[in-house]
């Protein structure tokens, strides 16, 4: 258990183990997850959390959008990190745009971590170790990916009770 410095006022810290969580470019589906057993600067366990995306999914990451945190890195075993940052001066209408539409999508993984802790359990683990810690991120995202297919299915054969804004049916 290590202590994580938040830097918010209301939570200044937390006590646990870092993890690291992927989700796809278009919905919040959750693709990769990694318990990390030390306290590591974030853009250090960017290799990692990448490998895991690669081999989930069998094909390599174009493109990462991260916060602030991961800078430092341009590049990743062939991946590019976008982070976000002032729009420059030579920069068309159409590039800040661009630019700030993916800043404004990486934004979305904060609620899924925060549902992810209240809702499915992320917050408090009882199992023990490091192994446990695996099992219990595993096992959460697990269950927030099966809650996204649940849905779709039942939106299948229940169109008309469709909200239009859910990712999977885009």
């Amino acid at each position: 258990m290590y202590c994580v410095a938040k830097g918010k006022d209301h939570k200044q810290y937390e006590y646990g183990s870092k993890a690291s969580i992927a989700s796809t470019a278009q919905g919040n589906l959750i693709v990769g997850v990694i318990s990390h057993e030390q306290n590591q600067y974030d853009s250090h366990t960017l290799t990692e959390i990448l490998r895991n995306v690669e081999a989930s999914r069998g094909k390599a990451v174009k493109q990462a959008v991260c916060d602030r945190g991961y800078r430092g890195q341009r590049e990743v075993n062939g991946s590019r990190i976008i982070l976000p940052g002032k729009a420059l001066k030579r920069d068309t209408r159409y590039q800040k745009d661009k630019k700030r539409k993916q800043c404004r999508r990486r934004a979305a993984i904060e609620p899924v971590i925060g549902h992810l802790k209240s809702d499915y359990r992320l917050a408090g683990n009882f199992l023990k170790g490091v192994i446990g810690d695996r099992i219990n991120l595993l096992m959460a995202a697990c269950a927030w990916n099966l809650k996204l297919w649940l849905l779709a299915i039942f939106w299948l054969f229940f169109p008309w009770r469709k909200p239009q804004n859910f990712p999977i049916f885009r």
